[in-house]
């Protein structure tokens, strides 16, 4: 009988691997491994134009074709509980980082392990050239209804998925343990290690509040308690941590939905497109990390550049949930471009945020409850049943 391992797995293992090769192993050993880590990240960088390309633009034409009152009203709202949490935790990580980090990343090195070479793969456009690309195709297929290019975007797309669920994900655990190998053999361990405990701890109480305050609203606006129905939605709380797939717990979730007396058909119509546009919690998570590694490198945390980000990554993320890994690498080259990120440390974020890719996952689809709440009494006010 063949075992199957997880990625959540094979990530664990492939830590425990690297830190112990970067103990004991030779420098030749190191430097191959590190023209691996290399050549893959630079093979990043060149894929994520495609990745934006062929995930935002069928996005944005399919919502284009279908869009009526109900559905924007959903989309806003789910937009901006996107861009709340992003923000809120940009200040959560301004007010705590400081405080229990210290810097040390960076100059914690004392021997480095220079790749013997290393296959520079440019990118054939920037991050911004192809969300300004995915837009514009996106909304001419809607406007001319091009009905061939709309084939030919839902192909790429369907491409670009195949690539990043048998090529990315299976070579990630090796990016990854070629990285803390790197980071053991040259005395970084412990510092980085240490931070990234805190970091997901700090993310896990961020996106526990932002939960917090999103049922909130719904109660207020819809007169009910917001702790009960969010204790209702626990069950597809933890099925998002269990499954780590928004698409996958649609089910349950549209279950704990109705128990928290949403209509059926506003239930049916905001639970599986907010599955694809409402990020609250792969947000946080994603300013969280980055905010978290800035500071333990020693750098500030200026509003600009986490604005560019947060604008950036809410567009991105939204084409990217059901694609195994599809966020955290979609938004490498906005972390470099925005944040100054290095190649190395962006790796050790991924590894982070795929261990707990669960959580980011939880907090999307139970929120999802309470903007159905919030569009169940926006559809009553108005007297509408369109969907």
């Amino acid at each position: 009988m063949k075992i199957k391992i997880g990625i959540l797995p094979k990530l664990f293992i492939a830590i425990a691997l690297g830190a112990a090769i970067g103990l004991v192993s030779p420098d030749w050993v190191m430097r191959s491994l590190n023209c691996f880590r290399d050549t893959f990240g630079q093979f990043i960088k060149f894929f994520v134009p495609f990745i934006i390309i062929g995930l935002v633009t069928p996005a944005i034409a399919d919502t284009g074709r279908t869009a009526g009152r109900t559905l924007l009203l959903t989309m806003g709202i789910a937009y901006a509980s996107t861009l709340f949490a992003g923000y809120f935790a940009y200040g959560v990580a301004c007010g705590v980082f400081p405080v229990i980090m210290s810097g040390g990343f960076q100059e914690a090195a004392t021997r480095t392990f220079p790749a013997y070479f290393s296959i520079k793969i440019p990118p054939v456009m920037g991050v911004t050239t192809a969300l300004a690309v995915a837009f514009l195709v996106g909304l001419g297929i809607i406007s001319s209804k091009a009905e061939v290019l709309e084939r030919a975007a839902h192909e790429l797309r369907d491409i670009v998925s195949r690539a990043l669920s048998t090529v990315f994900v299976p070579l990630l655990p090796f990016y990854v343990l070629a990285t803390m190998a790197d980071l053991t053999g040259s005395g970084r361990l412990a510092l980085v290690g240490g931070g990234c405990i805190k970091i997901m701890g700090v993310a896990l109480a961020t996106t526990t509040v932002v939960l917090i305050v999103q049922f909130t609203i719904a109660g207020i606006v819809t007169r009910r308690n917001p702790l009960k129905a969010l204790w209702t939605m626990l069950p597809a709380y933890l099925t998002g941590w269990g499954c780590c797939s928004s698409a996958a717990t649609i089910p349950y979730t549209l279950a704990q939905t109705r128990k928290n007396g949403v209509s059926e058909e506003t239930a049916e119509l905001v639970i599986p497109l907010c599955a694809n546009v409402h990020l609250a919690g792969s947000m946080a998570n994603m300013v969280i990390y980055a905010a978290g590694f800035a500071v333990l490198a020693g750098e500030s945390l200026p509003l600009v550049a986490y604005t560019e980000y947060i604008l950036m990554v809410s567009v991105t993320a939204v084409a990217s949930p059901g694609v195994p890994g599809g966020v955290v690498l979609a938004c490498a080259s906005i972390a470099e471009a925005a944040l100054g990120f290095s190649p190395e440390r962006y790796a050790i974020m991924i590894a982070v945020y795929m261990a707990l890719d669960g959580m980011g996952t939880a907090c999307n689809l139970t929120g999802d409850g309470a903007i159905a709440m919030l569009v169940d009494k926006f559809r009553g006010r108005a007297g509408s049943t369109e969907a």
